[in-house]
């Protein structure tokens, strides 16, 4: 009797267990693109990028993801129309991913590097960096498909600065692979890796926690902060 009781304990934990899985959302991260002349920029960098975020949202055990040989199957690069839809051939490539909800384009749309600044400090991904040091910057712009109907669901420009000393990145070596690991140390590296981190972030609080959640209250706070530098960097007629 003990051992029946036993075994249909372990079956429901089974039960519970697959059931969690199931209702993880499934996503694919596409192959990264690049509208800047960054010289670190060059081929086979979009997959390695595409990589590390599809690893980082593994790392969230919030999501299903899609094996990049998946994707690469169907299409190898997405177009998006200016209307924010896809076109209707590429709307049929989508539904040949099968089990997919949701996928991610990445465009690096910003970088620069050797950025001035005044010393005593700036902030990234929430350290503070003191001293006038070897910086880059970087923007990337994200946008999340709905592959059922091809529209693009959510968009958000993520940024990150980094310098060339004072960030901690203990445990962090070996986040970068192929053509990138020669980058790993650099200001370029962490500021790739800030927005990396970033995404993945955003995409666990805005894809697999509550619309309510208390995340999704701090990332309207970042966008707000950002957009708002932003006009104030710029002269608006």
């Amino acid at each position: 009797m003990k051992k029946i009781v036993l075994l249909l304990a372990l079956s429901a934990m089974f039960f519970v267990s697959s059931s969690f899985a199931d209702e993880k959302p499934r996503i694919g991260v596409l192959r990264f693109t690049n509208n800047t002349h960054a010289s670190w920029w060059y081929s086979g960098v979009g997959t390695d990028l595409q990589d590390m975020l599809a690893s980082e949202l593994v790392n969230t055990k919030s999501f299903q993801v899609l094996e990049r040989k998946e994707i690469d199957a169907v299409f190898s690069e997405l177009k998006l129309g200016e209307s924010g839809m896809v076109d209707e051939r590429t709307k049929s490539q989508l539904g040949k991913i099968k089990g997919a909800k949701y996928l991610v384009s990445s465009t690096v749309s910003a970088f620069q590097e050797d950025t001035s600044g005044q010393a005593g400090g700036f902030g990234f991904m929430g350290f503070n960096i003191g001293g006038e040091k070897k910086k880059a910057y970087m923007a990337v712009d994200l946008k999340v498909l709905d592959v059922e109907t091809g529209e693009v669901i959510d968009a958000r420009t993520v940024e990150a600065t980094s310098s060339s000393g004072g960030l901690d990145l203990s445990g962090a070596f070996g986040f970068f692979s192929g053509n990138m690991s020669k980058h790993e140390k650099t200001p370029v590296g962490k500021a790739i890796r800030g927005c990396i981190i970033e995404i993945a972030d955003y995409l666990q609080c805005s894809l697999a926690k509550s619309k309510n959640d208390a995340c999704m209250l701090e990332f309207k706070e970042k966008e707000a902060k950002r957009r708002e530098k932003t006009k104030k960097s710029i002269d608006l007629e």
